[in-house]
């Protein structure tokens, strides 16, 4: 078994069967400890949060099947991030490639998606109604092959209990026999009532991951207990050509400091974005030296190494 395998075949039949899978404690405490430092330096320490947990849930009549609000989306930066080399090149982890590849049962995959989400007790109401994330990913619905959806990660740094905002979602199964096969939506109140008499939560350790399809119920839910924060990392892969599934557009971040991913990433991880592996007909004499130009502490020997002779 390669280094980088981290899963079992079981963890994959679970994700295509269910749409969820939890892995626990993938990542070491030695390798995430340096990521928490930096959402705490980025976002804040908890204890330094003023709002109490009563002050964001009190007011107004709240929906008690949850609502969605633009205040439960504070605290999110996109990739790539501005912190350690370990926070910088987490989305882009060998172990995460290799998941995304057996999951969608494909060769290659590309990282479509990478954000941090830092929530705290009282900054907000973050409880919402079961939903899919489908919606912002594609402009029509996920595949029924499997190599043509999508698998969305969510690495955990905080431990994460019911009273930390676990993630509640339901399984393929349950969603199915509960609504109707494949369904994808649940407007109706008894539509949600019903899912949450099946929900779970994700509660697990620091390091932990789950992952699930953009076609699967889940929502979001409060913090609860006094001065509580949740750290967590989405990452999204996606096989190497999909065009039908999309969330950010890397090169309409350029103005990012993109410098260290080119500086520490394998050709392999860089191809997850994008970039030609060496020896692709796209690296002739001038696109090498321009593309040097761009990123000059970039060791582009490899590349240069392997490029086509006869151009």
């Amino acid at each position: 078994m390669s280094d980088a395998i981290r899963h079992s075949q079981e963890d994959i039949e679970l994700w295509r069967r269910e749409g969820f899978a939890i892995m626990p404690e993938f990542f070491s405490g030695e390798e995430i400890k340096p990521i928490i430092a930096d959402y705490e330096q980025i976002y804040g320490h908890p204890n330094n949060i003023a709002n109490s947990a009563t002050q964001a849930t009190k007011g107004e009549e709240k929906n008690p099947l949850g609502e969605f609000s633009r205040d439960q989306f504070q605290n999110i930066d996109s990739f790539p991030y501005d912190g350690s080399p370990e926070m910088m090149m987490l989305s882009l982890h060998p172990s995460l490639i290799a998941f995304a590849r057996d999951a969608l049962g494909v060769q290659k995959v590309q990282l479509y998606q990478s954000h941090t989400w830092a929530k705290f007790t009282g900054l907000t109401d973050y409880e919402q109604p079961f939903h899919c994330d489908f919606g912002n990913h594609t402009l029509t619905i996920p595949s029924d092959k499997v190599a043509e959806r999508a698998i969305d990660i969510i690495v955990y740094f905080t431990d994460v209990t019911k009273a930390h905002g676990a993630l509640h979602y339901v399984n393929k199964t349950d969603s199915d026999a509960l609504l109707r096969p494949g369904a994808i939506a649940a407007p109706k109140d008894e539509e949600q009532l019903a899912l949450r008499s099946k929900e779970k939560a994700v509660t697990c350790k620091a390091g932990s991951f789950v992952a699930h399809g953009i076609d699967t119920f889940h929502r979001g839910t409060n913090l609860t207990i006094k001065n509580g924060c949740r750290y967590s990392m989405t990452i999204g892969y996606k096989a190497t050509g999909n065009d039908k599934v999309s969330y950010h557009v890397w090169q309409a971040a350029m103005g990012r400091n993109w410098a260290p991913i080119f500086e520490l990433a394998s050709p392999e991880q860089l191809e997850c974005l994008g970039i030609p592996l060496p020896g692709d007909s796209h690296w002739t004499s001038r696109t090498l030296k321009l593309t040097q130009s761009r990123w000059p502490n970039w060791n582009m020997a490899p590349y240069f190494e392997q490029a086509p002779k006869h151009q």
